[in-house]
């Protein structure tokens, strides 16, 4: 089996200026995933968008990071990562800075989902070239504790985005874009700095197999995102799915039968690079979605504003920070098989014992369990992505990493839909049989619990606005028992994703992939000769 080596990629004279470089560069895009969950019903009622516009300015970000990252993995490797990271921060920066600028009126629909899928394409091109970047930059035995690093950072910070968010909304929902351009600018200055050698590989870019892998990620990913919105059995939400699905598979034929592909499918003969983007997709299932989820239940469940909603997600991080160091060391020692299955066990128990806690409605009785959930996140994410770059057969580092971000993304878009499906059908059965225990018909109770369901985990105070004021108490202790359990249901999901992760990690050989260039004998110096 080759493995690419530092010799193969652009090398940079300072690794550890690079890899700050790259984590300044991606941090606006982690960020960026998690903040606007915090800012969203203030974006909404600003400029005045309609419910399915106000879910576009998050889907449509994730959908344009999901089909770009093949396509900005391949163009990175042609057109040399630096300038494609280069392109990918100035694109994200300005894009962000429209955002921040949406009008209000009639434009402002257009105008900010437009932008917004702008900068997920912007952040599609950037991060598999960042990532390139940094595992060029490091031999193949310190990648362990390179990628832990960038992981365990650019993990806090998807933590941080709603923490960070709540703080700037109290200023203005504007800010949480305009903060993108001074770090995009820190970004750029270091990346500079560091002296990345651009190698641009002269070859043609299947723009063919671009359009075909775009569209199937799109048509999947869309379908999944308007599952909650459309159902599950609306023929759109099946069209869409299963549309995306066969263009997916249409690809892979097509790349195979390609003299210069846009992803060298043959590297999925390989059976640990296969096993490693399988424990990649289910893991994604809880990592993304869970702070997602995790700030509804605070500010809806537990009465938190968003300042104290990030708060109550960095127990998450205190707990994925340090593991990811642990993983990153003992990959680098014997292999990415040990952390990975200890981290998908340890994730799984905690977020089991979490979803038993959450009904409590107390934070003190949870954070423990909240902590073992991120180590085990932690111990699991860089050793498994890691692993997987090192053993890609005869490929690129951009193309690797632009697979294994497609995994990624594909993974949490897919826990997004079914735990956000779960979640409502939950919610709104409990608080169905709630409303008719308060005196309500069955009907009345049910269509009262859909459109408290249908603000999407808003605010309590605003679920209330059409209910009499001598039971709005008691509704209130019912929407937030009723969305703990709920959130129950979620977390449960999210343990059995990475129960289904470790018997996976099961069937990985196990071995620790080792650069033959490092691994050389040094050959002994001559004798001096005799006087």
């Amino acid at each position: 089996m080759s493995v690419p080596t530092a010799q193969d990629a652009p090398a940079s004279k300072s690794k550890y200026v690079a890899l700050i470089g790259m984590l300044l560069a991606v941090a606006m895009t982690f960020i960026d995933q998690t903040v606007i969950a915090v800012a969203s019903p203030d974006i909404q009622q600003d400029l005045g968008l309609s419910r399915d516009a106000g879910l576009w300015v998050v889907n449509g970000y994730l959908l344009a990071l999901a089909a770009g990252f093949a396509f900005g993995g391949r163009l990175a490797d042609v057109l040399g990562h630096k300038r494609t990271v280069l392109a990918g921060i100035i694109g994200f920066a300005v894009t962000s800075a429209l955002c921040g600028a949406a009008p209000s009126g009639s434009a402002a629909e257009a105008w900010i989902v437009t932008f917004r899928v702008l900068q997920g394409f912007s952040g599609a091109l950037m991060i598999p070239a960042a990532l390139a970047i940094v595992v060029s930059s490091f031999r193949v035995s310190e990648r362990g504790k390179a990628l832990a690093i960038f992981f365990g950072v650019s993990g806090g910070l998807t933590s941080i985005g709603p923490f960070a968010g709540g703080y700037l909304v109290e200023w203005t929902w504007r800010s949480i874009f305009w903060i993108n351009v001074p770090v995009a600018i820190l970004a750029i200055i270091v990346t500079l700095k560091a002296g990345i050698e651009d190698r641009p590989v002269r070859q043609r870019i299947d723009f063919r197999g671009a359009v075909i892998i775009a569209a199937g990620m799109a048509l999947s990913v869309l379908g999944l995102q308007q599952a909650t919105t459309w159902g599950w059995t609306d023929v759109r939400t099946i069209g869409c799915i299963a549309a995306g699905t066969l263009l997916l598979v249409v690809f892979a034929l097509v790349e195979l039968r390609t003299a210069v592909p846009l992803i060298r499918v043959r590297i999925f003969a390989d059976r640990a690079f296969v096993i490693d983007n399988a424990v990649l997709f289910l893991s994604m299932v809880a990592f993304i979605p869970v702070f997602f989820f995790a700030s509804v239940y605070a500010q809806l469940s537990l009465g938190d504003n968003a300042s104290q909603a990030g708060l109550y997600l960095l127990t998450f991080f205190a707990g994925f920070a340090p593991a990811a160091q642990v993983g990153g060391r003992m990959l680098d020692s014997g292999g990415a098989k040990k952390p990975v299955l200890l981290g998908c066990a340890i994730g799984a128990v905690g977020f089991a014992l979490w979803a038993r806690a959450v009904p409590d409605l107390h934070f003190g009785g949870h954070w423990y369990w909240i902590l073992m959930s991120g180590a085990g996140i932690g111990l699991l994410l860089g050793p498994v992505s890691t692993d997987a770059t090192n053993r890609a057969i005869g490929a690129s580092y951009g193309e690797v990493t632009g697979i294994t971000q497609t995994v990624r993304n594909y993974g949490s878009s897919l826990g997004l839909a079914v735990l956000g499906t779960l979640l409502t059908s939950v919610f709104t059965s409990r608080l169905t049989d709630s409303f008719v225990g308060l005196g309500q018909s069955r009907e009345a109770a049910r269509d009262g619990a859909e459109k408290v369901a249908s603000l999407g985990g808003g605010s309590g105070s605003s679920a209330l606005d059409s209910v009499p004021a001598p039971f709005r108490d008691q509704v209130l202790k019912a929407i937030q028992l009723d969305f703990a359990y709920a959130t129950r249901a979620v977390l449960i999901g999210m343990a059995v994703a990475l129960v289904l992760a470790f018997l996976a990690g099961l069937a990985h050989p196990g071995t620790r992939v080792v650069d033959p260039a490092e691994d050389a004998p040094v050959e002994p110096a001559p004798a001096p000769a005799a006087s």
